[in-house]
Parts: C-alpha cells; structure tokens; sequence
C-alpha cells in the first residue's frame, strides 16, 4: 500500500501541517487542482486525490470574502485526501493550516513549478500504483530486448540463461518475475528482492551472477517485449518452420509476441533466442522475413501457373 509518508520521503518534501494523516492510503493516481472548488463548486470533488494548489487557485482564493474562506478550506480537507501540496513556495493560508490542523490532513510545501511538481508526482503514482502480477519465469536483457522465458520447471530456462549471461546479455530475475502494468502495452518485469541477482542451477545450487560475472551481468528491471515458452519436442506436434503464425501472451491487459520453442538435445536454445530477439528488432522496424519469403513462393508460384497454361 502506498502512503504519503511514502511520497514525502521519496520526494524529500517538507510537512509543515497535519502530519498526523501521513499515513493515509494514496489510492489514485491522478492529481487534482481545485479551482472550481476554489469557487465553491464541491459536487465532484474528487477528494481522494493529491490537491495541488499554485499561483492560479491561490490568486482566486485570496480574492474570496473572508467570511468564506475558512469554508472552502475545511471542505478541501477530507478524511480521505491523501495531501494538499502548495508550490512554487507560497505561503499557505491560515484558514488552510487550522483546516489542516483540524482534519489530519497533511500540508505539503513544494518550492517548484505547478506543472513540473505535477508531472514527477504522476509518473512516479503510475508506476507504484500500477496494476500487477507475478509469472514463474526468467527474465533477461538479449540485445536490449526484455525476453521472458516461460517453460515448465526443468525444461533448462535457468540454464539458458546463464548461457546468454556468458554471451554478454544481462539477467533480470530468474524463478519469479514481479510484472507491473505501467500503461497500456507496456509491461515492465523485476525480481523480487529476495532473488534479486541470483540464479538457480540444479546439480549447481544458487549463484550470485553479479558477483560472477560483474555489475554489467544484471538489470533491476526491464521492459518484458517477448515471450520464449519453452517445452518438450513432440514429434506428434507441427511446429512453425516459417513464422507466418502469430502467437501473443497475455498478462494483465497487455498482450506480447510468444514464440514456442521446442526443445531437445543438440539444439542450442540461448543462440535461437539471440536470434528471435534480433529478428523481433528487425519486424519492429517493419522487416518481415517470413512475410518476405511468402510473397516471393506466391509470385513465383503465379509465375509458374502462367506458364504452364501457355
């Protein structure tokens, strides 16, 4: 749970009223300035958003009749306000402080712009509060692909990592893969700090890749683009030789390109993965060799029927 002690800290804000109300939930993520409540408009208050008041809303309020302002201000001080954050170093008003004071309500000063001060407190609520899950997996950095390998257990994910590990790429979690759902189609993927740079080897035990292998071995978090599943090879089971289909993942509300690949002894599966995030490069830049390779059997194809029937 995200709380404003949690915000102040991280922002190292300065709490100059109801700091009994720090520990408050922050459940929304978008930010509010209330200058139609500054009017007197509270019939949609969203009163469970940070308030944030600039040059604008304090400039009206300050024109308000004094006989209403201590009004507004105990209206804008809700049990569930998460903060109300003054910026550009304004001095808050004493109907503010004893609303605050009254209520909990945690008074924040901010010596910043309005917009600047909005913009890094909504990036940082949307990644925190961000939807979230958890895959069994492995998560690695391949030419600066995030690729997630999938597979059952035993099937050589961990394995296959340590070997692009030693070609050069990085690791990112292995085992367990936290996933937050930043924005729409952008999923990022990072270890649980428990297993935060190692890595588990049966018949080995667990290592420490970083120390192994150097800071420059290991990622916090990554971007996840593709999807590796890994299973047994089925001689009974028709494989794609050409990579006409499409196969997506879905995690959360966001879905990634999937490639099943088969596995057995002599097939070197970290060089196929190398490869499929190099040819993933390659159809985000709009070059398709399968979608290529198709056009020219259809061509030559039509060729060959137009002279067979002449």
């Amino acid at each position: 749970m995200l709380t404003t002690k949690d915000l102040v800290e991280r922002f190292n804000l300065e709490v100059i009223s109801g700091s009994q109300g720090l520990n408050r939930p922050i459940h929304n993520t978008d930010i509010s300035r209330p200058g139609l409540e500054m009017a007197g408009y509270f019939s949609h208050y969203a009163s469970n958003r940070i308030q944030l008041l600039g040059t604008t809303e304090l400039s009206f309020y300050n024109l308000l009749p004094d006989e209403e302002r201590h009004g507004r201000m105990r209206k804008l001080c809700r049990p569930d306000t998460p903060a109300i954050i003054i910026t550009r170093g304004h001095e808050a008003p004493e109907e503010l402080l004893q609303a605050s004071r009254e209520s909990d309500t945690p008074l924040i000063y901010v010596d910043e712009a309005t917009t600047r001060v909005m913009g890094r407190l909504t990036t940082y609520l949307e990644h925190e509060l961000a939807k979230s899950t958890s895959l069994h997996g492995v998560l690695v950095d391949v030419y600066g692909i995030g690729v997630l390998i999938t597979g059952d257990s035993g099937i050589g994910k961990s394995e296959t990592a340590l070997e692009l590990v030693k070609r050069g790429h990085r690791l990112v979690a292995d085992d367990n893969v936290e996933i937050k759902e930043i924005t729409k189609d952008q999923l990022v993927g990072k270890p649980p700090k428990i297993i935060e740079h190692l890595l588990e080897i049966r018949g080995l035990g667990i290592i420490n890749v970083m120390t192994l292998f150097g800071a420059g071995s290991i990622l916090t978090q990554k971007r996840i683009r593709l999807n590796i599943n890994l299973e047994t090879w089925r001689e009974d089971k028709l494989y794609d030789r050409v990579g006409l289909s499409q196969e997506t993942l879905k995690i959360l509300d966001t879905e990634i390109t999937k490639k099943t690949i088969p596995v057995r002894p002599g097939r070197n599966v970290a060089v196929i993965i190398e490869v499929a995030a190099m040819n993933y490069r390659l159809n985000i830049m709009g070059i398709n060799t399968a979608e290529e390779f198709n056009e020219r059997l259809n061509a030559e194809i039509m060729k060959n029927g137009k002279g067979a029937s002449s």
